[in-house]
């Protein structure tokens, strides 16, 4: 259990500079942009913090230097380059206009105007019903701190482990800084995991008039209840489904710094569960506060989006020479300490509102589908660290198709919450014969799998596929073809490609199926995370199915979008004649029934090129499971 001390002096009034410096805690002297930061919160020594009243003097209307407030070191403060340009009615405004005016930095340069409208833009956010507002911060910061005395107070359990970044306030915000997270702890104690919290309190309290306005706006985000959106992970669980979520769309979006991190580092996981740390603390102070600025107004998706432009400017500013040898997760956070020197804040903005995610609906999805993922491994809600190494061990790994560098590469490539899972093999034609019907009886009740084909020239060539082979069975599936969009196609020799639906490089050319049109409502996320399909099966280790009522709509299935064409979705086929991945304008891969004979050429779905010899002939084919158990 952490401990800080706090020792309560009855000097009443103090200035907001006089405050002295919690021990141990070292704020900076110099001036100009801020970049000190607290080490992580760890040990059991307790921190003296010293507590005196409130100043009660801050007015942003009045003041000699407006929009400035008692908890700041206005030395290391950036000034604004620039006066802003705040429309009047901008509280009136729609929030398709207000989130345009944030993200072209509409008061960015106006401290003031932050202080002003951050309070406000926060009161607009839904939370629950019964949330602790400032009056409720007065009565338990008054009964814990408020008598003049020396007396130990715990900092909650979920900080441990987690930095706190300081960035401009000075001594006087710190302390008020440990109290309302003291004050979290104790109105939420639920909370058992958050890594944004510190960080968000931090920069929260740069522009509150108050400790309890701070604490106010701090609980708003908390507590919201936003559907398909939130603001802050509360458990270590929902930040690791984080981490997964973003490595899911770091591997979409980003593929070219996707492959160069795969290659420097062997899990890649844990290089992405430290993402958002890229952004708190790990950016300056004048990029934080940005981020701040539409992070109020668009919850946690847009931190995927700057995060994913992080990423892609740090590929463009590294070579795989330079990081031979190097700790990937060390340059990744010296890259976004010294951002300013790569791009500037408006630029990285610009490109992370450039890059085309999906729907909120659609990334809540997949960030539930990787909670269910997690629990299967055995994380629950209240644990605060993983018990075990979340990565697959590739060392015992036998394939006569692929190297275990080559399997490492292809895992790489699949959705994070199937890759927690060591591969399993399913179907082997020299094991198993070339059966088809053998295929598909060693194939049914696995989802999703990976499929292998090394042709007679030594070309290797495959897909992963998001759904059982017992699919093929049911009757109205259009066209016979069935899956989702998680599906792909690849190449492995002579060179290493991946070729996903096309709607995830386009994604304009498909809308969202408004709510109306949808055959069932999103259940509550209460009901999410039961078992896939029937509990007596293992090895379905996707999202549940959709006919049952209530149960969660896979990640990217086709009636969540308007498509342009059937073609657009031909993921997978299967008959008594042979198995079709990818269709529209011809056929990505399709095998015969012999399994011996295969045929690739381009197709609409995958928008590939031929993965290999156009026509060609199967040395050996492979099947791979996960394995869930």
């Amino acid at each position: 259990m952490l401990q800080v001390g706090l020792s309560l002096p009855c000097s009443p009034g103090g200035a907001a500079g006089a405050f002295p410096m919690a021990a141990g805690e070292d704020t900076g002297t110099g001036r100009g942009e801020c970049a000190e930061r607290d080490p992580p919160v760890s040990g059991s020594s307790p921190v003296t913090i010293v507590v005196t009243s409130e100043a009660d003097t801050w007015d942003i209307d009045t003041s000699s230097c407006p929009g400035r407030g008692q908890f700041v070191d206005w030395d290391k403060m950036p000034e604004p380059q620039q006066p802003a340009q705040i429309p009047r009615d901008v509280l009136s405004r729609s929030p398709k206009e207000l989130k345009r005016l944030a993200r072209e930095g509409c008061w960015a340069t106006s401290h003031a105007g932050r202080a002003r409208l951050y309070p406000r833009l926060i009161q607009q956010v839904s939370c629950r019903l019964v949330t602790p507002d400032a009056l409720v911060y007065g009565d338990v910061a008054g009964r814990l701190f408020g008598k003049p005395s020396v007396s130990s107070h715990p900092l909650p359990e979920f900080l441990e482990g987690c930095p706190m970044p300081i960035y401009c306030l000075n001594p006087h915000g710190v302390t008020a800084l440990k109290k309302i997270l003291i004050c979290v702890g104790t109105l939420f104690p639920d909370i058992t995991y958050s890594p944004l919290l510190p960080a968000l309190a931090a920069l929260l309290l740069h522009y509150s008039e108050d400790e309890a306005q701070c604490f106010e706006s701090l609980s708003r985000l908390i507590a919201s209840n936003a559907p398909h959106s939130g603001y802050i992970d509360q458990s270590f669980l929902a930040h690791q489904a984080s981490c997964m979520t973003f490595g899911d769309l770091a591997n979409k979006h980003c593929p070219a710094a996707h492959k160069l991190i795969a290659g420097a580092a062997e899990n890649v996981l844990e290089v992405y569960s430290e993402w958002l740390s890229w952004l708190f603390p790990g950016l300056p102070f004048a990029y934080a506060v940005r981020v701040l600025d539409v992070f109020l107004l668009e919850g946690q998706k847009v931190l995927y989006r700057i995060a994913l432009a992080l990423l892609k400017q740090f590929r463009f500013s590294v070579t795989p020479a330079g990081l031979e040898g190097a700790d990937i997760k060390v340059e990744l956070q010296a890259f976004v300490r010294n951002i300013a020197e790569h791009v500037t804040v408006d630029k990285l903005l610009e490109r992370a509102f450039g890059i085309r995610l999906f729907s909120r609906k659609e990334i809540w999805l997949l960030q539930m589908a990787n909670r269910k993922a997690l629990m299967e491994r055995g994380i629950t809600v209240v644990q605060r660290r993983p018990s075990f190494h979340l990565a697959v061990d590739m060392q015992n790994f036998s394939s006569r198709t692929v190297t275990a560098q080559e399997m490492r590469l292809i895992w790489s490539w699949i959705p994070e919450r199937f890759s927690l899972f060591p591969p399993l093999l399913l179907f082997s034609t020299s094991e198993d014969g070339c059966s088809l019907q053998r295929f598909y009886t060693c194939c049914e009740g696995y989802e999703p799998t990976v499929l292998l084909i090394k042709t007679t020239e030594g070309e290797v060539c495959g897909a992963f596929l998001s759904s059982d082979w017992s699919e093929r069975k049911k009757s109205g599936a259009t066209s016979g073809f069935f899956g989702t969009g998680e599906c792909f196609v690849f190449t492995v020799r002579p060179e290493a490609d991946r070729y996903e639906w096309v709607l995830i490089k386009k994604p304009e050319l498909a809308k969202a199926v408004p709510r109306s049109r949808q055959r069932s409502p999103s259940p509550a996320p209460e009901s999410l995370l039961g078992s896939s399909r029937d509990s007596s099966s293992p090895n379905h280790l996707a999202v549940p199915s959709p006919q049952r009522k209530g149960r969660l709509s896979p990640f990217l299935a086709i009636r969540h979008f308007l498509l342009p064409s059937k073609t657009a979705s031909m993921f997978m086929s299967g008959s008594r004649d042979g198995i079709v991945i990818g269709g529209g304008g011809g056929q990505a891969l399709s095998l015969d029934a012999s399994l011996l004979r295969g045929h690739t050429e381009h197709c609409e779905t995958f928008d590939n090129p031929p993965l290999c010899q156009e026509n060609f002939q199967v040395q050996l084919l492979e099947v791979w499971g996960f394995q869930s158990a």
